[in-house]
């Protein structure tokens, strides 16, 4: 099997930063608004360098989202940023009626998403943010890998017209993707080709993807290992050819299993090609405090755990 190697770990969180500040100086009609956590969001450089452009809402997240979609009106591309859970809870009025259903140009990027947030606990590790944002109208959710991925798809994003979720993380986890790799919004990725089953991941659960596959290429099964960067729009075709392949699915998220990446695989195999599906995500549960491996493993999400659906899966083929 093809090997993939770890050239180095950093926060998604920094690869959101980086690519923000990449973009004030492409694009002119880049903004962005913070509610108060811009250290956490990695907004420094653009605030110092672009302080013109740059608005510190303090803890006010609704209006954050009101004022972003007013600057729109004006050409302006705003980037928002704050928690996940301030990000969508908070706001989900106001995301839903100014933004989405007006189509609105905002990028709404959300750090510390998923449990692996941490120590700060139940109340701000948001495992509901996809399904919040997948079911409305006119919202692409996306939700990359490692720093690589997280900062082309920030610039990618720009290009977008429409209201786009971009959702990144708090921990410290391995750089896999190239930097060079273009970032096409709803293409699939394949990481490692396989015949005998389909791991669909998504966000840092790619990794944990990509070392369940060597464990189980060492036992003579051979997974393949897709890169889902982008749950909405779904890249329906890669999907289906891969599963066409292999006959069953595993699905692997940081988030809720009601809502996520894995419902909406469940949805097009119902639709278009009826196939064994398992889902690793976190099944009806809130979070706690941790440190986030340890939650990975209390909650499932973990490497062995992708290992065991495989194996569950394929009885069922």
């Amino acid at each position: 099997m093809k090997k993939i190697v770890s050239t180095g770990n950093k926060d998604t969180r920094s690869g959101f930063g980086a690519g923000l500040h990449e973009l004030g100086k492409k694009n002119p009609n880049v903004v962005a608004l913070c509610a108060d956590l811009i250290g956490s969001l990695k907004m420094e450089e653009f605030a110092k360098e672009f302080p013109n452009r740059f608005f510190q809402i303090g803890i006010a997240e609704a209006n954050m989202i009101g004022l972003a979609t007013g600057l729109t009106i004006g050409g302006k591309i705003p980037f928002t940023g704050t928690f996940a859970s301030f990000s969508t809870g908070r706001v989900y009025d106001q995301i839903r009626q100014s933004i989405a259903y007006s189509n609105k140009n905002v990028k709404i990027c959300a750090s510390h998403a998923g449990i692996t947030l941490g120590e700060d606990g139940a109340t701000h590790q948001m495992m509901e943010d996809i399904g919040l944002m997948k079911m409305l109208p006119n919202m692409t959710v996306i939700n990359p890998a490692d720093y690589n991925q997280t900062k082309a798809a920030t610039i990618a994003i720009a290009e977008v017209k429409g209201p786009v979720y971009l959702r990144f993380g708090r921990p410290v986890v391995p750089i896999f993707t190239s930097p060079d790799e273009p970032f096409i919004i709803g293409k699939a990725i394949t990481m490692i080709e396989g015949t005998d089953v389909s791991i669909f991941a998504t966000g840092h659960l790619l990794w944990k993807a990509i070392e369940a596959a060597e464990i189980l290429d060492q036992q003579g099964i051979h997974a393949e290992v897709i890169n889902i960067h982008t749950i909405k729009p779904l890249d329906d075709e890669a999907i289906l050819k891969s599963v066409l392949k292999t006959g069953c699915a595993v699905s692997a998220e940081e988030h809720m299993m009601n809502g996520g990446l894995g419902d909406s695989i469940a949805q097009l195999f119902s639709r278009k090609l009826p196939r064994p599906l398992e889902m690793v995500a976190v099944n009806d549960k809130f979070g706690e405090s941790g440190k986030p491996e340890e939650l990975l493993k209390k909650f499932g999400l973990d490497t062995p755990d992708i290992v065991e659906a495989v194996k569950k899966v394929l009885t069922r083929k």
